[in-house]
């Protein structure tokens, strides 16, 4: 699937964060029956150029998606769409749990305790958004510190 044979099925620009981002995505259902992959219904390839506006550094990525979804299901847009949301689970959970948990900085690495502390990191992030503090979640963790009969309230007790 080469661009200068085949246009992308469609294509996104977003200029922001002192970038310039393109996505492309080209999909077929010809190789479902050659794909020895359970479920396959189409096979995507995602194409990302950002260029950063200062510097005019350019960097390509090519990625290969295998999806059960069907093209009724999830056209060219819809793909696109998808793979960014992934990028947004990673900014609003991941990131978060690292800067005000400093989850990278953890020692806990052993047995099921690592994924024990996510959860509870997890389930902290959930109940603050749940509960909308509007003053961000950091801000959140440290009245929640100071005052621990809020923490109870959030959770009914």
């Amino acid at each position: 699937m080469s661009r200068g044979l085949f246009p992308p099925e469609y294509e996104t620009r977003e200029k922001r964060h002192g970038r310039l981002e393109i996505r492309r995505i080209w999909t077929s259902t010809q190789l479902n029956g050659y794909v020895d992959f359970p479920h396959c219904a189409q096979v995507a390839r995602i194409e990302r150029i950002t260029e950063l506006n200062k510097s005019g550094k350019v960097r390509q990525e090519v990625i290969y998606v295998i999806t059960s979804l069907s093209p009724e299901k999830a056209s060219p847009q819809r793909l696109l769409s998808l793979n960014r949301g992934h990028w947004e689970i990673e900014n609003r959970l991941h990131w978060v749990r690292d800067f005000a948990f400093a989850e990278d900085l953890s020692q806990i690495r052993t047995g099921a305790g690592p994924r024990v502390m996510a959860t509870l990191r997890n389930l902290a992030i959930s109940l603050i958004r749940l509960h909308d503090k509007a003053q961000g979640i950091t801000q959140a963790l440290r009245d929640m510190a100071a005052r621990p009969h809020l923490t109870l309230a959030m959770v009914g007790l």
